[in-house]
């Protein structure tokens, strides 16, 4: 659908670039960032910085691909042990033990591939861990799934304007923004702008039989401007490599709420 919005009346399609891709998990013993990167690691990705999200409870790294014309990659984990113990005692039920360690760095394979990596939870436990941590409740249900795709809006062949212009395009097909810290989010020195669709709500199945709609997936737009001192080259010149790398963590803050703002239609 994306690609018939952006062509618009061109038969050609874009060319796609994707930014980065972005996974969520439980900072639970074998269950973490270093279970869910490890895929990407032994195919030669590299830990980059390191992030902190005190409100969430949230730390994170990326981690740089081995070619730059790859997508980047953001791991989250939540730091289950700073919730209550009813919270804690909830996620270690799923994600805890002998089975969850030996996951390890299936689990993102296992989610792509459509496998929940623990027990189907109850509707009566996500309600628990969604009364506080929407981030908790958001793995639960959807376990090492793809938390959100970027795309590299510099790398959109065929449409000029940048990524403001890009979210007007989207808004006027019925695209739902999220909207926390403005529709785009700019970095301090205004050479990464991002902006976020607010997350698709799924229906999910619970163990007891009930079947509600949850946050899922959502899409992620990153424009990345030429750095200062490569400004002098042809466009035809400029690679990935001299555009803006790494993130913010503000703008990161504020892209978690795309899940958060599904959540509260949550039935």
């Amino acid at each position: 659908m994306m690609k018939h919005v952006i062509a618009g009346s061109s038969t050609r399609m874009p060319d796609w670039g994707f930014d980065h891709f972005a996974f969520r998990t439980f900072g639970v013993e074998g269950l973490g960032i270093a279970s869910a990167a490890q895929l990407f690691t032994d195919f030669g990705y590299t830990r980059r910085d390191a992030f902190e999200f005190p409100a969430k409870k949230l730390r994170a790294y990326w981690y740089a691909p081995p070619d730059p014309e790859l997508p980047r990659v953001f791991i989250s984990e939540l730091k289950v042990e700073e919730l209550s113990s009813q919270a804690q005692a909830v996620i270690r039920k799923y994600a805890g033990g002998t089975d969850a360690a030996l996951l390890g760095k299936y689990g993102v394979m296992s989610s792509l591939l459509g496998v929940q990596p623990w027990c189907t939870p109850s509707w009566e436990d996500f309600q628990t861990l969604a009364a506080e941590s929407e981030y908790a409740a958001w793995v639960l249900v959807n376990g090492y799934a793809l938390n959100h795709t970027t795309i590299a809006v510099h790398r959109l062949a065929g449409h000029a304007g940048g990524l403001e212009a890009l979210n007007s395009l989207l808004q006027e097909q019925g695209f739902l923004f999220n909207t926390e810290g403005g529709l785009t989010k700019v970095s301090p020195d205004g050479l990464l702008l991002q902006s976020s669709t607010v997350a698709d709500r799924v229906s999910f199945c619970f163990a007891g039989g009930e079947t509600r709609l949850v946050p899922g997936a959502y899409i992620e737009f990153a424009e990345r401007r030429v750095l200062p001192q490569f400004e002098h080259l042809k466009p035809e010149e400029v690679t990935e490599q001299h555009r803006r790398d790494g993130f913010e963590t503000a703008s990161a803050d504020r892209i978690f709420e795309s899940t958060t703002l599904a959540a509260e239609k949550v039935q």
